[in-house]
């Protein structure tokens, strides 16, 4: 599979088999839901693939909405949490299992929190990196620091105007923000390649302005197997947010922290697939 549709949209994926016949492969294969964040593809997890696969897992990595060509549509409403949830629902579908073994990092984090939480049956483990779970994030934000580290998320919601500045200068301005957030100049250069593909920025920019959508509810809870692997030097996420995270876990939940910046896939794959793996067992 390359590719899965959903209302029209055509999303991207990789889709990558285990590396050799074992106990838990075939069609009994634990199938890896690898979701990544902004402004990221699924290269992102290029590093880690080939460890997972090699335990037996078979992965799939899609371009979400907003970074497939083919998954662009117009518009903020579209860009919502609950449409973000159904396009991994639609993936699990298209992969013809019931459950998943979801992971998710940066935005990607996000989505994998509130799969787990709407979608329970179709979630096996959760594994999220960095990411704190929405409501901590939330409280984060009245104390504890996280306004300050989530001040960016404003700016990306004015119409218009980050498109501006970030892409001028053959995006000079994005791909120097993401090295000043630790990335390597060749990895920030091939995101922000992605980012210059017409209206791709935009799209992506869409999943911060579709937060204050009314209506759309909030992410609850989660009850499935959860690890979450923290990075003690991200300047994202507070500390008061990431360990409020666990409030949230009502089921079996292992926290794993990381001396490590924000690019846990990029920088720290052994560690991210050690995670992933020891969820599944």
């Amino acid at each position: 599979m390359d590719s899965f549709t959903r209302d029209g949209l055509r999303f991207d994926v990789r889709d990558h088999a285990p590396d050799a016949p074992t106990s838990t492969t075939g069609d009994d294969a634990p199938v890896v839901v690898l979701l990544h964040g902004f402004p990221q593809d699924g290269s992102a997890y290029d590093a880690v693939v080939p460890l997972l696969t090699a335990a037996g897992a078979r992965v799939l990595v899609p371009d979400q909405r907003g970074y497939s060509p083919g998954a662009r549509p117009p518009g903020r409403r579209p860009y919502a949490v609950p449409e973000l949830v159904a396009d991994v629902v639609a993936l699990i579908d298209a992969a013809g299992v019931e459950q998943a073994h979801v992971v998710g990092h940066d935005w990607g984090g996000a989505v994998a929190w509130a799969v787990a939480a709407r979608e329970p049956d179709r979630v096996a483990t959760l594994t999220v990196l960095g990411t704190p779970h929405p409501a901590a994030m939330r409280a984060g934000l009245l104390r504890g620091g996280q306004a300050l580290r989530s001040s960016y998320v404003g700016f990306f919601q004015l119409p218009g105007v980050p498109e501006r500045l970030l892409l001028a200068d053959d995006g000079a301005r994005l791909r120097q923000s993401l090295e000043r957030a630790g990335l390597e100049p060749d990895r920030a250069a091939r995101y922000v390649a992605r980012m210059r593909e017409p209206g791709a920025l935009t799209a992506a920019l869409a999943w911060y302005r579709a937060l204050p959508v009314p209506g759309r509810g909030s992410t609850g809870p989660v009850e499935v197997p959860t690890t979450y692997v923290s990075a003690r030097r991200d300047p994202f996420f507070a500390p008061a947010s990431v360990d409020a995270t666990a409030r949230y876990v009502d089921g079996s939940f292992l926290r794993v922290d990381l001396d490590a910046d924000h690019w846990l896939p990029e920088h720290r794959p052994a560690d991210v697939a050690a995670a992933v793996l020891g969820n599944l067992r």
